[in-house]
């Protein structure tokens, strides 16, 4: 969340930025529940006072027809606190729950608009292939090649839902390693993360847990959650702690299962592997101090653009529109890889993104450190897909397919994979 001291201070620059992502947020009704719940919180401290006052008289010699006044003074006074709290507590849990609705601020230079074309395009790397013959998208390369099953996940499992097989599996995995040596090798500290995580690290990380718009699946009665993101639980992982300002940047990459519900995701470029239920991500994140956010944030794009481009793969960079920024960023860069099987003549789709979240997760999960003068203050947040191995899958199928039908190997992978190509049958 941002800084809610500065509600009314900043409340038209709040109002332009909510505008600005085509976000739905009253913010004058926040301010109007902020400053109740400060009145209500005067009233209640002057009733303290009263009671502590009350008590202060009850420790003289009285006669009983004095000390009783006071009893039924102190009991009344009681009984107004009792009140206030419960109002309070009310008005508290509104202005909470309506504050953490309001988005971070976005940066001064990440383009105004509510879809896709109205982000930009900041430069496009490699050269997309040119096919003598019409290429296959990877839904027909899974079947033909005996890679893929959704079929029969469907009956098991439910739509969007697959089975890797035979060497798809093997190429996922030399994938995964591939990616996690590139960002060992940058400094980031390997974690396998849970998959499940409590509500209010959610919360705290700006992804709503319940609600008809929500991507998460709840695990009923628990209090927790299905993790469509090692951000999650990267992020959770230092809640409510001061960090010691010696050890930042902390850097952390973490392999996780991701569950999503992807309600809507429907459409031919979901199709296949592109949308699905559950995949496996390799995530990095970043916790550092605030003026080197924005530095770590083009880090974090490079070691994508490494990852990708050592690929052999051709992707764009994109400067993501503020609709589409979603709450917590301040700013995300997307890497969208050309898929020749995307559309009738091939598209981009996107296969990464790096957001900095500057100080907005930290201040609602807790996660500080003490400055050089002993102030407290919050640290900076930062993540980036080093690989969503789902979507990595349909770009290497379909850019390097062959018109025998099979299937060849980046070279960058063949040492993970132990073959070049995986042959038709």
């Amino acid at each position: 969340m941002i800084d809610l001291k500065e509600l009314k201070e900043r409340r038209d620059e709040i109002a332009q930025n909510i505008s600005n992502r085509f976000m739905s947020v009253d913010i004058d009704e926040i301010i109007a529940l902020q400053e109740r719940r400060s009145a209500m919180l005067q009233e209640s401290e002057a009733y303290r006072a009263k009671r502590n006052e009350n008590a202060q008289k009850m420790k003289a010699k009285l006669d009983k027809e004095t000390r009783d006044i006071y009893i039924a003074e102190g009991k009344e006074i009681k009984e107004t606190i009792a009140r206030l709290e419960a109002e309070l507590e009310v008005v508290e849990s509104a202005f909470q729950a309506k504050a953490r609705t309001i988005p971070n601020y976005a940066h001064k230079e990440a383009p105004i608009g509510k879809e896709d074309k109205d982000s930009t395009t900041i430069r496009v790397v490699g050269k997309s292939p040119s096919f003598s013959f019409r290429p296959k998208d990877h839904v027909q390369l899974g079947e033909s090649l005996d890679l893929i099953d959704f079929d029969t996940a469907t009956r098991v499992s439910g739509p969007k839902f697959y089975y890797l097989k035979n060497q798809a599996v093997i190429l996922q995995m030399a994938m995964e390693r591939y990616a996690l040596d590139i960002v060992m090798k940058h400094g980031f500290t390997p974690f396998i993360t849970p998959d499940i995580a409590k509500e209010e690290i959610l919360a705290g990380i700006g992804f709503n847990p319940r609600g008809e718009e929500s991507n998460i699946y709840t695990l009923e009665g628990t209090d927790t959650c299905l993790v469509g993101t090692a951000e999650i639980t990267l992020g959770g992982y230092y809640a409510n702690q001061i960090l010691d300002k010696k050890k930042l940047p902390i850097k952390m990459s973490g392999l996780s299962h991701c569950f999503r519900r992807e309600a809507g995701g429907a459409g031919q470029y979901s199709k296949g592997l592109y949308r699905v239920h559950q995949f496996s991500k390799l995530e990095m994140f970043i916790y550092c101090l605030p003026e080197q956010s924005e530095h770590y944030h083009n880090v974090l794009l490079e070691i994508e653009e490494e990852i990708f481009s050592g690929l052999g793969l051709s992707y764009r960079v994109v400067d993501t529109a503020t609709g589409d920024l979603g709450a917590p960023a301040y700013r995300k860069f997307d890497l969208e890889a050309w898929m020749p099987g995307r559309g009738e003549a091939g598209e981009y789709g996107e296969v990464t993104s790096t957001s900095n979240c500057t100080d907005y997760q930290a201040r609602a999960l807790g996660v500080r450190y003490r400055d050089d003068e002993g102030s407290i203050q919050f640290v900076h947040m930062l993540n980036g897909t080093a690989i969503a191995l789902s979507r990595a899958m349909v770009a290497v199928l379909e850019n390097f397919q062959n018109e025998d039908g099979s299937v060849s190997i980046p070279s960058s992978l063949v040492p993970y994979t132990g073959f070049e190509t995986i042959q038709a049958l």
